[in-house]
């Protein structure tokens, strides 16, 4: 099974992909897309289309996992990461894809066993799990593995 877990955000969206073959994970590939603040919102969601869009047509994952928005302090924030969610979810509507969506709580008990874990931990965590040879950088990164780490221990009917 091949996963793509995806931290959503206007500024950096965060994706992770592995795969699971006889409950070992491996990463595949991961990283951040990025767009910039002088463009218009429109633009930004848009690169986060293409980009995710281009993601899917090379790994094909048969699974999309995001993060779920559950409580931000900042409303401008939260629309923001909002709009960058609903692009997410097009996308994968679009590409015919089983989408899950997971708290931060769900994805941070999952990989650390502690829902109030820190980035740091998160990190050390995924880097633990999927052998990586370093910490994942940056944590949107970190983030998006984590993500797919969590959706790897649901059961899906195919």
């Amino acid at each position: 099974m091949r996963i793509l877990g995806i931290d959503p955000g206007t500024a950096t969206t965060g994706f992770g992909v592995i795969t699971k073959n006889k409950g070992v994970l491996t990463a595949v590939d991961y990283g951040v897309i990025s767009t910039s603040k002088n463009l218009d919102m429109h633009l930004r969601l848009n690169i986060i289309f293409q980009d995710i869009t281009e993601l899917i047509n090379y790994h094909k994952p048969d699974i999309i996992a995001v993060e779920k928005l559950f409580f931000v302090k900042n409303i401008t924030t939260g629309i923001s990461v909002g709009q960058a969610r609903g692009v997410v979810l097009l996308t994968a509507a679009q590409a015919n894809l089983t989408l899950i969506e997971f708290t931060p709580l769900q994805v941070k008990q999952a990989v650390t066993g502690y829902g109030q874990a820190s980035k740091k931990q998160i990190q050390e965590m995924v880097t633990k799990i999927l052998k990586l040879p370093s910490l994942p950088q940056p944590d949107d990164a970190a983030d998006a593995l984590a993500i797919a780490i969590c959706a790897s221990s649901q059961r899906f009917k195919k």
